[in-house]
């Protein structure tokens, strides 16, 4: 089966008023959910207990799962290290608790169902750590924005640079606010899907951008909205074809991949959404807007500009 809209001709940039007040009020939303209510960090960033145990044979995480939750133990971080007897269990910080007296009581409830479970290692992780991945993390979104909107700047132009990077902060400010709201827990993986996310959805925009451009060259008797509106549903085969690819993955990473990855690909499945929604209503209509036009792209020269000055 083959994708075609070679002729759509969808208003896109027509809604783009019910579309911006729309992506508003959900920004709005997610913010307040940030100030308030926060993000549910994970022990990377809040610091906690690693504990790596080892098993005679293979063993299932989501039996280590049940058994260490049944032992109250319901945020614990379960992985496999290295083999599949090997096992690494995550554990958030408690109150009055150190690492010694949280893994004799890992190990007490593993041995419920496991009476020949090893402790190998215990680590404790502090919360300066967290802190600092915290800080570095919040830096690589901001240089990452920063270098997009030098870089689309000096691609197209500044309103087309603005609209982009105010398309990618709609974009993971949304994903941040469903994570939120949701109170999904958010590590180091999220944070990679949250920058994984602006990569996909930048990527989105400059194709849109990029077919802009060429039709101002070559529709110069049509509309800004016009022209703008001709791009979007040139570009909507190939958009709507690498998001339902991608997405195809992310659905199967996250039905499969188990518990370590829902979260990271839960992120993505989200952003790949809201990216794909931004490049059309978000980047391209902010970039209309501020007033980008034929001129604008396409400046005139003066008549007889480059030729040499005759005496």
């Amino acid at each position: 089966m083959q994708l075609n809209f070679a002729n759509a001709n969808i208003d896109f940039l027509g809604q783009r008023r019910i579309a911006l007040s729309v992506s508003a009020i959900l920004l709005v939303l997610s913010i307040l959910l940030l100030v308030f209510r926060g993000l549910n960090l994970g022990i990377d960033f809040t610091g906690g207990t690693l504990i790596e145990v080892g098993y005679p044979e293979a063993v299932e995480l989501n039996a280590v799962r049940e058994t260490l939750q049944e032992g109250g133990f319901d945020r614990a971080s379960v992985q496999y290290f290295g083999t599949s007897s090997d096992v690494l269990i995550r554990l958030a910080p408690r109150e009055g608790e150190d690492s010694a007296q949280l893994s004799e009581q890992v190990l007490t409830q593993l041995r419920t169902a496991a009476s020949d479970v090893e402790m190998r290692r215990v680590e404790f992780v502090g919360p300066q750590v967290g802190d600092e991945l915290r800080e570095q993390g919040g830096l690589a979104m901001l240089y990452a924005l920063l270098g997009i909107l030098i870089y689309v700047a000096l691609r197209f132009e500044w309103r087309f640079s603005l609209g982009a990077v105010a398309a990618l902060v709609h974009d993971v400010t949304l994903t941040l606010g469903i994570f939120s709201l949701l109170w999904l827990e958010f590590d180091l993986s999220v944070l990679a899907a949250v920058l994984a996310v602006i990569g996909y959805s930048l990527n989105d925009t400059i194709v849109v951008y990029d077919r802009i451009r060429e039709n101002f060259r070559r529709l110069r008797k049509e509309a800004t909205a016009r022209v703008m509106n001709i791009s979007v549903n040139q570009s909507l085969a190939r958009t709507l074809m690498t998001s339902l690819t991608t997405l195809l993955v992310l659905v199967c990473l996250y039905v499969f991949g188990g518990a370590v990855i829902q979260n990271f690909a839960l992120a993505l499945i989200i952003g790949v959404l809201v990216g794909t929604y931004s490049s059309i209503y978000v980047a391209s209509a902010l970039a209309l807007v501020m007033g980008v036009d034929r001129g604008v792209m396409l400046p005139v020269k003066k008549e007889g500009e480059g030729l040499d000055d005759r005496p």
